[in-house]
């Protein structure tokens, strides 16, 4: 069952998308009509998530992940962008420990 982006994503995803090229500025829009549609199974933060289609356009075409950056706290913890067919599918967060990252960081702590 769908639910809504936690608060806390929803600032992941704003961060890693800022700035103002066509592909970045197309995924933006596309946040106020995503939805979690699944988690990973290993209980980290990282989850599936569906686009209203047609509430919002495509992005452009481009490349995966669409964005990408490190956390400086937690400095071994990564965080990705996904996207199918041009909509946000996938946001994940993974670490280079053993341990998997339950919460999101803040975002001011994104290193890019």
């Amino acid at each position: 069952m769908a639910e809504p982006l936690s608060t806390d994503a929803t600032a992941t995803l704003s961060a890693l998308l800022a700035g103002p090229d066509p592909v970045s500025s197309a995924l933006r829009a596309q946040i106020p009509y995503a939805r979690v549609t699944g988690r990973c199974g290993c209980g980290c933060a990282t989850v599936d998530l569906t686009v209203d289609r047609a509430a919002v356009p495509p992005a452009p075409e481009h490349g995966n992940p669409a964005a990408d950056a490190w956390y400086a706290v937690p400095d071994d913890a990564g965080v990705m962008v996904f996207t199918e067919d041009g909509y946000i599918s996938l946001l994940e967060i993974y670490s280079a420990s053993s341990e998997p990252i339950t919460a999101w960081p803040k975002p001011r702590f994104l290193m890019r």
